[in-house]
Formats: C-alpha cells, structure tokens, sequence
C-alpha cells in the first residue's frame, strides 16, 4: 500500500456491491443500492495521541474486515481500486 495513514486514521478497501435482483427478476443497479458498509482495514496509523503525550495503539490491524459508519471518511481511487480514509472512531465493530 503506498498510503500511509497518520493519527488514528485507517484505509478501508471498500467491498464492492454485488448486483442485486428483486424476487421479481428485477436487476437494482450499484447506485440504486445502499453504500458498503463493509470492508477490509489495508493500513493502520501510528494510534491517537493523548493528551498526555502518550500514543493510544490502535484496535484494528492490517487484514481486519470491518464495519463503518455511513458517509464516514474520506474516498480516493489508486490503481482501480476503491478506498476509504476514516478515523479510528468511524469504525463501529471487527467481523470475525
């Protein structure tokens, strides 16, 4: 990854929406459907500072699939590939 992350922020690659059909047939095209929510932590920063001076370590690492909170972050495209840059806190839970 050539995104290095500072504070508490993490990049997210984005899972892709999987083309959805009604029980009718009908096809709901990507920008019908709701955002992902979910997808894989790629980088991890350093951890928050507090404001003692001391350095929070982050509870996500490389290679966790996350769930986030909608319109969280930061989008950007490298190399064809969707990501997202969100804060720490933007990150509600690890699934497992």
């Amino acid at each position: 990854m050539d995104i290095k992350p500072l504070g508490d922020r993490v990049v997210i690659q984005k899972v892709e929406a999987k083309e959805e059909k009604t029980k009718g047939g009908i096809v709901i095209p990507d920008s019908a459907q709701e955002e992902p929510q979910e997808g894989k932590v790629v980088a991890v920063g350093p951890g928050k500072k507090l404001d003692n001076g001391e350095v929070a370590e982050p509870e996500v690492a490389e290679g966790d699939v996350v769930i986030y909170n909608d319109y969280a972050g930061k989008e950007l495209k490298r190399n064809g590939k969707e990501y997202l840059v969100v804060s720490e806190s933007d990150i509600l839970a690890i699934v497992e």
